[in-house]
């Protein structure tokens, strides 16, 4: 599973003017399931990213999780973190899940952040979302479990 994971201080989701997440401090989480993962990527990439220390603590290091700090989690899917941009200019999505594997990893993906612990919002998968965010510090962390 891909991952691109973003501080930020507030965040939320929208499809056709309709708000279905929101966040305030906390994590953006855009995930992407590819061909071969299972639910074991999924419990390792959720139990990775609820324990990142990438909030600031009292003398301003990053030494905090979103746990740590009581934080949230909006979780999107976005199977374009699978893009293949090797050959030519437009790029491929072949190396990402199916559509239905897609859709059952980034649910199962979304319950194991909040088994562990961490209050979730979502997007609506496969959906035209509009995503806001305010990132804060920036910081953006990709994640990979094939890294």
């Amino acid at each position: 599973m891909r991952a691109l994971i973003q501080r930020v201080s507030e965040a939320s989701v929208t499809v056709d003017c309709e708000v279905l997440g929101e966040i305030g401090t906390g994590l953006l989480i855009l995930i992407c399931a590819m061909q071969g993962d299972s639910e074991a990527q999924a419990d390792r990439l959720a139990a990775k990213i609820a324990k990142l220390r990438i909030f600031k603590d009292n003398d301003g290091r990053m030494n905090r999780s979103v746990a740590d700090i009581g934080g949230s989690a909006l979780v999107v899917s976005q199977f374009t973190l699978a893009a293949d941009t090797s050959r030519g200019n437009r790029p491929g999505f072949s190396t990402a899940a199916a559509p239905e594997e897609g859709n059952r990893l980034y649910d199962y993906f979304a319950d194991q952040m909040a088994a562990q612990g961490i209050p979730i919002a979502k997007g609506r998968f496969g959906a035209d979302m509009k995503v806001r965010l305010l990132n804060d510090g920036p910081v953006t962390i990709w994640m990979d479990t094939e890294d």
